[in-house]
């Protein structure tokens, strides 16, 4: 009996802790910022790629708050799985607007 509830207890403790996600993320253009932080996540970003980690296991979210901020992602990587394009095209839809040169010459 003893050794059920301490398997129960052990299995239940296993269950109840969140494992970190590692994600990747490689804006179209670098970041002005080293270090960007979102709703669930901070992101260190360097020249080729942004890195962070979370509990929270929502990708799509996770790769649209980073677009807000960043802009335009080229690629998504998930604990080693890249977002299919569907996905990145709905995180993308929430990219901040970069300023398209030509309209802006035509100012």
């Amino acid at each position: 009996m003893f050794r059920l509830l301490l398997a129960l207890s052990a299995s239940a403790f296993a269950a109840s802790t969140a494992v970190a996600a590692s994600y990747s993320a490689k804006p179209a253009a670098p970041p002005s910022e080293s270090r960007i932080i979102t709703r669930s996540i901070v992101w260190a970003c360097g020249p080729a790629a942004c890195v962070g980690s979370t509990e929270h296991s929502r990708p799509l979210v996770i790769c649209q708050g980073l677009a807000k901020k960043a802009g335009r992602i080229d690629s998504f990587i998930v604990n080693g799985r890249a977002l299919d394009q569907a996905q990145l095209d709905q995180c993308n839809a929430s990219a901040r607007a970069t300023a398209d040169p030509a309209l802006a010459d035509a100012r």
